[in-house]
């Protein structure tokens, strides 16, 4: 029996290295009456979500995508600071300007989206320069 795939994209639908399995899309919102359009890359299983940006130097914008609505916590352990906005259906509920190691981080009310955006992507100047957080 031969283990070795002679072409793994096709027989399994995603390649070896697993991009495949992040889901990339555009995600538009509105804040402070300014349009934004971000290509995110969703976090919508435990795996994803429990790595968010940990340890990643350049990244899109990770949208966290939860079944129910809650005050989750997050932290910045082994992340670049970055911005972190929460949506309750699609309106923004709070944005906070999050630092490395911070621990225990809250928005004021629930939700069921979370958009963190990195410091190295061209938004985060946008966020900065709109509002100071």
């Amino acid at each position: 029996m031969n283990l070795l795939l002679k072409n793994p994209e096709k027989d399994f639908g995603f390649d070896v290295k697993f991009n495949r399995l992040k889901k990339k899309m555009k995600f538009n919102f509105t804040y402070k009456n300014k349009k934004f359009s971000l290509e995110v890359e969703e976090c919508n299983n435990i795996f994803s979500q429990a790595r968010g940006l940990m340890f990643k130097k350049n990244s899109k914008p990770l949208l966290f995508v939860f079944k129910n609505k809650k005050r989750r916590a997050i932290h910045s352990f082994f992340c670049m600071p970055f911005i972190a906005a929460w949506f309750d259906e699609g309106k923004i509920v709070d944005v906070k300007l999050v630092n490395s190691w911070r621990f225990l981080i809250k928005p004021k009310y629930r939700f069921n989206r979370l958009l963190e955006i990195p410091s190295n992507n061209v938004t985060f100047k946008e966020f900065i320069d709109e509002e100071k957080i």
